[in-house]
């Protein structure tokens, strides 16, 4: 399979021309095209522009609303409810992260309700963001049906990714992310369009057996990370993304990779905090002695790492798209 590699700009310029002409305002594809082109220079694909394609159909069909403009409810001192608008998610979550960066000037602490939202992509790029603030941030998100709850054979939840960060001085973030099925289900979306085999383990096909078919697996389900803790961690996810925010829970929500019906309507919460304040100025100081613990260990390395230096590399030479997801991008931007 041959390949294409752009400089990150020019992915980004690629990816705004592709939404615009699909009925998508310059501001939000320039928000959506950032988040792309973050996730593909960190090594994650399946949130980077394979979704590229998906996004600009339902943005077409009006499936999703590529001219929302997302509001702010202020519901008390250290709250917002942001109403998406059943838009795409990154302008409405860039509104709730400089809510949050404001309240928490304030209260210390602040959270933030997405509602009749979109695909969230990489969830860690908003808790990164408040971390570079100097702040703590946590993340939920829910997504349509994929997981079924542990001893069903039925998807209700979504794949439902949790993500945290914390800043530090003189360094990057420290970012955690994680979807809370085996693998993110992105991973096996892009693999579908490539043809590839995935490990088992990862899915089961509609019939409830092991497959290593992607596109069974997309037909399917996922399978949750440790199996009957993890599905109950998908269970709180989707409490606090969806029932929190009045949205869809997974199994009313419509697939965010099909152009047609109704609006998926998922929702994200955030949660910011001062570190300084809640640890009386030592939080930093604790964090690194952690840190240190954990690296003078042979054979450790701190989550996110590397996709730190994935982005490094990404800046300095470029990203890499198979020419056939290159050539479907083009032909939308027109």
């Amino acid at each position: 399979m041959s390949n294409v590699t752009l400089t990150t700009s020019d992915l980004h310029a690629l990816v705004t021309r592709a939404l615009t002409a699909n009925r998508t305002s310059e501001s939000n594809a320039t928000q959506v095209a950032a988040a792309i082109v973050r996730a593909e220079a960190d090594g994650l694909k399946g949130h980077g522009a394979s979704r590229v394609p998906f996004y600009a159909a339902q943005a077409k069909s009006g499936k999703v609303d590529g001219n929302a403009v997302p509001e702010c409810h202020d519901i008390g001192s250290g709250a917002r409810r942001i109403d998406a608008k059943q838009g795409f998610s990154y302008p409405a979550i860039n509104l709730a992260i400089e809510q949050l960066k404001e309240m928490t000037s304030d209260c210390g602490i602040a959270a933030a309700a997405v509602a009749n939202s979109h695909h969230a992509g990489a969830a860690g790029q908003p808790v990164e963001k408040l971390a570079e603030a100097g702040l703590v941030g946590l993340f939920f998100a829910n997504s349509p049906e994929a997981i079924a709850p542990w001893g069903g054979n039925q998807a209700l939840f979504g794949t439902d990714p949790i993500a945290f960060a914390a800043p530090r001085k003189s360094q990057p973030p420290l970012v955690i992310d994680m979807s809370l099925s085996k693998v993110a289900r992105g991973k096996i979306m892009v693999a579908a369009q490539q043809g590839d085999a995935i490990p088992e383990g990862w899915a089961l096909d509609a019939e409830g057996n092991p497959t290593t078919d992607a596109k069974a697996a997309m037909a399917g389900t996922m399978l949750p990370m440790g199996d009957a803790k993890g599905a109950q961690l998908v269970l709180m996810v989707e409490l606090f993304a969806a029932a929190l925010t009045g949205s869809l829970f997974g199994y009313e929500a419509s697939s965010f990779f099909e152009a047609e019906g109704p609006a998926p309507r998922t929702g994200q919460f955030l949660i910011a905090l001062d570190p300084d304040r809640f640890s009386n100025g030592v939080f930093a100081a604790r964090l690194e002695a952690l840190i240190a613990a954990i690296l003078e260990q042979e054979g450790t390395r701190l989550p996110g790492a590397r996709r730190f230096a994935l982005r490094a590399a990404a800046e300095r030479d470029g990203v890499t798209l198979p020419d056939a997801l290159h050539n479907e991008i083009n032909a939308m931007a027109g």
